[in-house]
């Protein structure tokens, strides 16, 4: 069979979606004169700002070793997210492909996402091939980096087959990859040609029923829900009658196929059949979802899907309540928050939804605080307004009593600043398992840490490493709970009234700490206006306007103010900046911090009862 599936996996800006630009290019998939963006497979507008890859996408390009039509064969690729809280894709992406290309950057190396994602695909049996991309990058360090490649695979108990792997050398950007590590110039072929002689053709029945596993679901306005999946037996036409099985068996709905659509490089082409090997969407049952088979109707037995890791982090999704409630976003009701959220969660299998007694307020769990971070700016652009509570890990009862998420943490840093991080990390409560030289006077160190003392780190982590640091975090187990961990030492100032701010007013407040906000901002009571230096809690009157009389002041006291420019936290930083009893207001317009009770009698009987309980 001409076909071929392989997943692109590789860390964060290692350069994957680059070179999957190039392979499109280089297979005639794009015209030369075809005017196309940058990393076209980032199509999403976070994607393209954040420049990750958040949601996996199959594409395909047909590449000819002759050049010849009748000998071309199609490669279905899919690039994967590389986050580790994206990781929920990944699994799932990976049932569906023969191989595997794993793409490190000749410098930076294996990191830990690489090891999260190449574990999932050696466990499969998938046979890697690796390229050391960047290779024209002035500190790469080529024959170490393989080095760490292979006592990856060792360590991750790759079999001895897996352990004999072909390596290419490339530059994504200028399109090149060869066997010759000196290489400078030349073209994907030798890409292509250890595509198709090292990936096995998918094993599959052709002549059995129709059986397909739904690894992704989006939604299309004319279609409704699309499902993507591999095609495991049997071929699919058009119209076709088909029933969805559970886990167990059990029949979730039937319907007919009424739309295959079939990847050509970017495009989703319909096609009137698919056979089995090719990664195809269906459109046409309005029930099945993630893990669900898809199968003849005469089918009874369903495929075996991947288990997923649990979540573990959950944020607090509410109805906004501050007075400023409505005037900046369009989607205010519980109602189109909870249609929302369950929306998401029905396509992203990482993602779990609770709903509160009082229908106000949603628990929403996921793999960390980018992924929810990612989801509340999308839906802040959709135009919702939410408050958004403090991140807190999800703990589970284990063989100990409470156990609670670890990660493992590979910090790369500036050797001058590898005391500092040592000690921040202590006081987090993680504990050092190595530290060791990385080359051109950094240091990389590992840690084992609690998520819950991870959460709010990075933003001080930048600062104290002088935006120099790297840090990479990945799921590592449930241990022991390691106890109380400080957090924000400082407290807040808080706006006693509300009105406008008055630079007159914030002149004198900045003497107090940092302000979060300017001359003419719009405030409310409760809302947290900038840091104390101190560390309680103040509240102030940014308010205060300067009385108008007739006299004039002595020494020149009537010139205007001069405010430092106020502090803007983006939205991952104020959501790992508040602490439990405040609030993040995120609308399409702002985002403000509050206190959770605006009014100072509430917060003082809510204050009482925690200290009491």
């Amino acid at each position: 069979m001409n076909l071929r599936n392989v997943a692109i996996i590789a860390h964060v800006d290692h350069g994957k979606t680059t070179l999957v630009d190039q392979l499109f290019r280089q297979s005639g998939t794009f015209r030369d004169n075809q005017r196309v963006e940058e990393r076209a497979m980032d199509s999403n507008d976070l994607e393209k700002e954040r420049g990750i890859t958040i949601l996996a996408k199959p594409t395909s390009v047909d590449w000819s070793p002759d050049g010849t039509e009748e000998n071309s064969i199609r490669i279905n690729i899919v690039d994967t997210p590389g986050h580790a809280d994206f990781g929920g894709e990944v699994e799932r992406i990976l049932s569906m492909v023969d191989g595997v290309i794993l793409l490190v950057d000749s410098s930076e190396g294996a990191m830990p996402q690489t090891k999260f994602v190449t574990g999932k695909a050696l466990k499969l049996g998938l046979r890697p091939i690796v390229v050391v991309n960047k290779i024209d990058r002035a500190d790469s360090r080529v024959q170490e980096v393989l080095d760490e490649v292979f006592d990856l695979f060792v360590t991750l108990e790759a079999t001895d087959e897996q352990l004999d792997f072909p390596v290419l050398y490339a530059s994504g950007r200028n399109g090149y990859a060869s066997t010759d590590p000196d290489a400078r110039e030349g073209t994907l072929t030798p890409l292509f040609e250890k595509i198709v002689e090292h990936v096995p053709p998918p094993k599959v029945d052709p002549d059995a029923e129709f059986k397909f596993l739904v690894t992704l679901l989006d939604r299309d306005n004319f279609l409704g829900r699309i499902l993507t999946g591999r095609v495991e037996s049997g071929t699919v036409r058009l119209n076709q009658p088909i029933h969805a099985l559970d886990n167990d068996g059990k029949i979730i709905e039937t319907g007919r196929a009424s739309k295959i659509l079939s990847f050509r490089g970017l495009d989703r082409v319909p096609v009137d059949e698919a056979k089995a090997g090719d990664i195809i969407s269906l459109a046409g049952l309005a029930v099945a979802t993630v893990s669900n088979t898809i199968a003849d109707t005469s089918v009874s037995v369903p495929l075996q899907a991947q288990p997923i890791d649990p979540p573990t982090l959950s944020m607090r999704f509410a109805v906004n309540d501050s007075p400023m409630a409505g005037r900046e976003g369009t989607k205010v009701t519980s109602r189109m928050i909870r249609d929302r959220l369950f929306r998401e969660a029905e396509s992203n299998v990482a993602i779990k939804i609770t709903e509160s007694e009082d229908k106000d307020s949603f628990e929403v769990a996921g793999r960390g605080e980018l992924q929810l971070g990612v989801l509340i700016e999308t839906m802040r652009r959709e135009g919702f307004e939410l408050g958004i509570s403090r991140p807190r890990v999800l703990f589970q009862e284990g063989e100990n009593g409470r156990e609670e998420p670890y990660e493992t943490v590979v910090i790369d840093v500036d050797e001058e600043f590898s005391g500092t991080v040592v000690d921040k990390m202590n006081q987090r409560k993680a504990e050092m398992t190595d530290m060791r030289p990385s080359g051109g006077g950094k240091t990389r160190i590992t840690f084992s840490a609690p998520s819950r003392g991870l959460i709010g780190y990075h933003g001080e982590f930048l600062s104290d490493t002088r935006g120099t640091g790297i840090m990479n975090r990945l799921f590592e187990k449930y241990g022991p709970y390691k106890g109380k961990i400080e957090g924000r030492k400082n407290g807040v100032l808080i706006s006693n009234g509300a009105g406008e701010a008055q630079g007159y007013a914030l002149g004198p407040l900045e003497e107090r700490g940092i302000l979060f906000v300017g001359h003419g901002e719009a405030l409310y009571e409760g809302m947290i206006i900038g840091e104390n230096a101190k560390t309680e809690d103040l509240e102030v009157n940014p308010m205060k306007a300067k009385q108008l009389t007739n006299f004039r002041a002595s020494g020149g006291k009537d010139d205007a103010i001069r405010l430092t420019p106020p502090k803007k936290m983006t939205l991952e930083q104020a959501i790992a900046y508040i602490d439990d009893d405040e609030m993040v207001e995120v609308t399409p317009k702002n985002i403000r911090l509050r206190k959770r009770f605006l009014d100072p009698n509430e917060r003082k009987r809510a204050s009482r009862a925690k200290s009491a309980a």
